[in-house]
């Protein structure tokens, strides 16, 4: 297996656009190996959310980018998985978060303040400190190009923004939530051409990654497509 200078564990990185089921094999890959799961994602969402909710992404705000970091560097945060729940609970300074992070809304917070340069910054050393731990399977949209450019295992899974936008219907719907469809895919859409644009770390796939496309496959076929490349790059999964 590759070895790495950054980390001393190994690490599957697996990067792509919300709605891809990126986080659904991001779970299953960490309990079926026993490794750590770092959700990038929700570190954005979480610094989006309580950004708007400081009022920081406001329009006029003065020197945002500067707050934003110092946001950033004020944090404790933490995973937790719930085995019980089968979800990843989050942790800041200790306690649970319990606002809801996953909504669309949040996600437009999140991708307003992944553009700069400060805040990711601020995050990279979070990031990488938790592979020094253990084995590590990184969730996000940057992880195989500029967290872990050196991991041995890099998965981009991606799906048509159709596709994801039915998924995101659907499970609002099954939870009892109203769901505007038009809504919904032009959110997704708008979000797509941010994260895919922006001048820091946009969101492609690694030169060395497995590119897969989700939108016609259920979650046990990513999932199978995916342990056979880890496979292949020398993840031994226990039997």
């Amino acid at each position: 297996m590759t070895t790495t200078k950054q980390y001393s564990h190994p690490v599957i990185c697996i990067d792509g656009p919300s709605g891809a089921g990126k986080g659904t094999l991001a779970y299953r890959l960490a309990d079926e190996l026993g490794y750590n799961l770092l959700d990038s994602g929700a570190l954005y969402r979480i610094i989006g959310l309580l950004a708007h909710q400081a009022g920081l992404l406001a329009e006029g705000v003065a020197d945002l980018e500067l707050q934003l970091e110092k946001l950033t560097q004020s944090l404790n945060l933490a995973f937790a998985i719930n085995h019980q729940t089968k979800m990843v609970e989050i942790l800041i300074n200790g306690e649970p978060l319990t606002d809801d992070i996953r909504n669309e809304t949040v996600g437009g917070y999140a991708s307003k303040v992944a553009v700069f340069p400060k805040v990711r910054t601020a995050l990279l050393d979070v990031q990488r400190d938790m592979a020094k731990r253990s084995g590590l399977i990184a969730d996000g949209r940057d992880m195989g190009t500029v967290i872990f450019p050196d991991a041995p295992v890099k998965v981009f899974l991606t799906a048509s923004a159709k596709a994801r936008a039915d998924r995101r219907v659907a499970q609002l719907t099954q939870a009892g939530k109203s769901a505007n469809y038009e809504a919904i895919l032009a959110e997704i859409e708008a979000r797509d051409e941010r994260d895919q644009n922006r001048s820091v770390a946009p969101s492609r796939p690694a030169d060395d990654a497995l590119v897969l496309d989700s939108s016609a496959m259920d979650a046990e076929a990513v999932y199978l497509s995916v342990r056979k490349f880890c496979e292949k790059q020398g993840i031994v999964f226990p039997t």
